[in-house]
Parts: C-alpha cells; sequence; structure tokens
C-alpha cells in the first residue's frame, strides 16, 4: 500500500471530521490488519515496527477520547476558553511537522519496549482490538461535540500547545495517516 492512500481530506464542517476520521480509521484497520505476524512485529530498521506504531497511537489517541467524555465545564477549567478560531487542517499540520523537523519526538507516548510476545498472533488480536476499541471510542465522543463547542474549548497538546478541540481532532486524524503512510514508505523500495 502507498503512502498516497493515508492522505487526509482536509475537513471543514464537523461532519467533514467525523466521516474523515471513519474513513481513516477504516484504511488503518486494513492498512495494520495486512502484514504477517512477523512483519508487524519487526522493526522498520532504526525505526519502530508496525506494532510499535499501533501502541503508539493507542497510546496518544486514548487520552483524547477520554477528555472529550469531561463535563464541558471541566474542560473550561482546566485548559480556559478558546480565544481565536481553529487553525486549517493545512496549518496544522504544517505547524506538527515544524515541531518534528525541529527534532521533537513521541516524548511519554512513545512505545515502551518489550520482549517478543510468546504467542504473536494473540498478542496482535488483542493489541488490534485495542486499537479498535480506541478509534471507536475517539469517533462516538467526537460525535458528540457539535459545531460551536469544536471551537470553544481547548485540549493540551504537547507538541503544538493548547489546540481547540477541533484542533485536536484534526490532528489526531492526521496524526493516524502520518504514522501509516511513514510505515508504508518504509516498506515502498526508493528508486
Amino acid at each position: 500500500m502507498s503512502a498516497r492512500c493515508f492522505e487526509v481530506r482536509p475537513p471543514v464542517t464537523r461532519d467533514d471530521l467525523l466521516a474523515e476520521l471513519r474513513r481513516v480509521g477504516d484504511e488503518g484497520d486494513a492498512f495494520w490488519s495486512a502484514f504477517s505476524d512477523r512483519d508487524f512485529l519487526a522493526p522498520l530498521g532504526t525505526a519502530w515496527s508496525p506494532a510499535d506504531n499501533v501502541r503508539h497511537l493507542i497510546k496518544s489517541g486514548r487520552p483524547v477520547a477520554l477528555a472529550l467524555r469531561l463535563p464541558r465545564l471541566v474542560l473550561r477549567l482546566l485548559f480556559g476558553r478558546a480565544r481565536r478560531p481553529s487553525r486549517s487542517f493545512e496549518r496544522l499540520r504544517e505547524d506538527y511537522r515544524a515541531k518534528l523537523a525541529a527534532g521533537a519526538g513521541a516524548g511519554p507516548f512513545a512505545p515502551l519496549r518489550r520482549p517478543a510476545p510468546s504467542d504473536p498472533r494473540a498478542w496482535r488480536a488483542g493489541l488490534m482490538a485495542r486499537r479498535a476499541r480506541a478509534w471507536s471510542d475517539l469517533v462516538a465522543q467526537a460525535g458528540r461535540w457539535g459545531e460551536p463547542d469544536l471551537e470553544g474549548y481547548r485540549l493540551p497538546h504537547p507538541l503544538l500547545g493548547r489546540l481547540t478541540v477541533r484542533e485536536m481532532l484534526m490532528f489526531t486524524l492526521y496524526h493516524e495517516a502520518h504514522h501509516a503512510a511513514n510505515v508504508a514508505s518504509r516498506l515502498t523500495p526508493r528508486a
């Protein structure tokens, strides 16, 4: 599968955002499921294995779904009110890429090193089930938010600072596609 398969259609409305979250989630399921068990667990040179990428995506996505479950008042008290409109998907993506180019990394969201599982097939099935639950929960929680609230509340991002809820969802959408595209590009021989 080529890295081009993971291009995100920039969402504008809440409904666009939800549709794109569903589409990219489904695409991710198909991509991560296509690996053999051996290849899923194998590092890609010095880079994370596909399994490590999935673990990272779960670890970084779960807090977003959890935050979206909190009462709006709690979010406002913890992170303040949004004082500016959301950046566009393209601007947010460029800001994130600039942070990565400057050397930012996954920090506490990096997957911890683990010994090889004794039953790779069962371990992988469990990991993919956790991924599916986490992504499904994220989409369900995002669906509880209306257009005005996506702009009015903020959540903290470890690299980008406080983002509107819309920006956080756009980031999460891009982040999922970004990791799948990176893995795909490492699998594609360079001409």
